[in-house]
């Protein structure tokens, strides 16, 4: 009886459990059906969540260009490498091979994603060309990706370097144009959304959210076959002199187009590694220095102005010596008395000083300060210094004296080409520019072309068989220009050491194209007269340029008309 019972009971408990498993079943099966079947929404959106993303589309950078279409600044593909360290299956082995493909030391890899577990994007490597990055993704490493991304290449190298400037690793605008334009260069970004494999390949394009819109390209003015020139005789000369830096602007001054603006010390702008502050400095627009007797024909182009001088009119230079309120200005000896070209021609302080003098100090500043001296020029580059020109109220009177030989006042390069090609566009100022101007501008008149064309003529004395700027001379061309050679100052006074060199004029007088300034600072292999260092480097530019632009010869002199010594001095710096 004992034995019926518990058999019974054993029995129900028997059917009891295979009831529950037919229950279980039952709704595992119903749940299966309605997820699979009659509500797959759910299951499709946690799928589309582990496998969906959104992925930037990079738009390149906007070309920048010569004025002729070659290419200065062009953006290439390149792979930058970037993990998520929630994906990462075995944090110390992958990380290990990771380190090994990308060229990076193991320890530091690690100590870099390890103290960003938290993230879902860590940069690993970045800019990889892309057969190295094939190489990456052909390991299949679990959460580690791969980002389009372009990199900056400018094929002239240094030779533009401070034109240019050059970006970040973001290919954000750094210095020169592609920092004054970057807003034109920059793109704007695109966005799609993808399909992914477990191993984070992408299986498929879903949808496109944004494309991407790619920067515009920025036409320069520069010429790069003047360029090229420019930079190759400006690097020889600082090498030859041993100097300390130098700079070179040309300049068209029918459009006040900057043709050619290169710099010494220079830099590779496609070597991110090697940028040093000192080298990408854009000397030319940011650097001030006295520019000596190159200052000389603007108080002249004043007093002419004013009806105070002419060419003609006698200067009384004896003893070669001038006492201004306790202080002396002072020649290399007694040129007696002469007319006011010869004051230019032959660079005579006392001359320039007396000149200075005689006008009053309202007027002179007022007609230095539209001439562009103590103001940006209007280029666009950035980081332009505006010089120092004080205002006449705090002039003393040797300092008047002094200014008209260029002392006292602080240019740069590009502010003393400006003012060089008012002279030559017959007293017209226009605002300099970088860009590519299809347009001859409309500018403010400065001095009558009558005064222009006057001091025009004298500096094309200075340029004579006798001036101090004969090894400016150019074959076949009219020349005028002038030479400036400025003590650099010192705490206490003016260094007899240390010297700026300078040389800036124009060609052809008859109707001038091309403006150009040589600058070069500290030459320090025993010349250093801008009429010795920088005088011949004006001439070979000048000559290639004119030349090169197709610009019709004004004069039937050439080179060997003169005098044996003279030309060769003129190739001898």
């Amino acid at each position: 009886m004992i034995e019926v019972v518990t058999n019974r009971k054993w029995r129900w408990r028997a059917h009891l459990i295979a009831a529950g498993y037919m229950l279980t079943a039952a709704l595992l099966i119903w749940r299966a059906v309605e997820l699979q079947v009659l509500d797959n929404q759910f299951l499709q959106d946690q799928g589309d969540a582990r496998h969906l993303r959104t992925d930037v589309i990079q738009a390149h950078r906007g070309m920048i260009t010569a004025r002729n279409g070659e290419p200065l600044a062009v953006s290439t593909t390149v792979d930058s490498v970037w993990v998520n360290p929630k994906e990462l299956q075995n944090l110390d082995s992958d990380l290990s091979r990771l380190a090994y493909l990308t060229g990076l030391e193991p320890g530091v890899l690690k100590q870099k994603v390890t103290e960003r577990l938290e993230r879902d994007f860590v940069y690993v490597r970045r800019h990889m060309s892309p057969n190295d990055a094939a190489r990456i993704t052909s390991e299949e490493i679990p959460g580690v990706y791969l980002l389009r991304e372009y990199r900056r290449f400018y094929p002239a190298s240094e030779v533009t370097a401070h034109m240019l400037g050059f970006t970040n690793i973001d290919d954000e605008g750094q210095e020169g144009l592609e920092l004054a334009f970057d807003d034109w260069l920059r793109g704007r970004n695109g966005a799609k959304r993808v399909l992914r494999d477990r191993l984070g390949r992408t299986v498929e394009n879903v949808e496109n959210i944004r494309s991407p819109e790619p920067g515009k390209t920025l036409v320069s003015s520069i010429d790069l076959r003047i360029q090229y020139l420019a930079y190759r005789e400006l690097k020889a000369v600082i090498q030859e002199n041993n100097a300390k830096s130098g700079s070179i602007v040309v300049v068209d001054s029918k459009t006040s187009e900057i043709l050619a603006l290169a710099n010494q010390p220079s830099f590779n702008p496609n070597n991110r590694d090697s940028l040093i502050g000192e080298h990408y400095r854009n000397r030319a627009v940011t650097d001030q220095f006295e520019p000596g007797s190159s200052f000389k024909p603007f108080p002249i182009a004043a007093a002419i102005e004013a009806g105070r001088v002419t060419p003609d009119t006698l200067i009384d230079t004896s003893p070669g010596i001038l006492k201004v309120g306790g202080y002396a200005v002072e020649d290399e000896r007694n040129y007696g008395v002469i007319d006011v070209t010869t004051v230019l021609k032959r660079s005579v302080n006392v001359g320039a000083s007396k000149i200075a003098l005689s006008l009053k100090g309202d007027y002179l500043w007022s007609t230095l300060t539209r001439f562009g001296f103590g103001s940006p020029t209007g280029s666009g580059l950035p980081g332009e210094s505006t010089g120092k020109l004080a205002h006449y109220q705090r002039w003393r009177p040797i300092g008047q004296a002094t200014l008209a030989y260029g002392y006292g006042v602080a240019v740069t390069p590009l502010q003393l080409a400006q003012a060089y090609s008012i002279i030559a566009e017959d007293g017209v100022r226009k605002p300099l520019s970088i860009l590519v101007n299809n347009k001859r501008p409309h500018g403010e008149s400065i001095i009558s072309a009558k005064t222009a064309r006057t001091v025009r003529g004298m500096m094309e004395a200075v340029v004579s068989s006798d001036g101090t700027g004969h090894r400016a001379a150019v074959d076949g061309y009219r020349v005028a220009g002038k030479t400036g050679t400025a003590r650099k100052a010192i705490a206490g006074g003016y260094s007899t050491e240390r010297h700026v060199s300078i040389f800036a004029g124009m060609a052809p007088v008859s109707d001038p194209r091309l403006v150009a300034v040589v600058v070069i600072d500290e030459p320090s292999t025993g010349n250093y007269y801008g009429s010795v260092v920088a005088a011949p480097v004006f001439s070979r530019v000048m000559s290639g340029a004119l030349r090169l632009l197709d610009v019709p010869p004004d004069s039937n002199k050439t080179l060997d008309d003169e005098p044996e010594t003279i030309v060769a001095a003129r190739y001898t710096p």
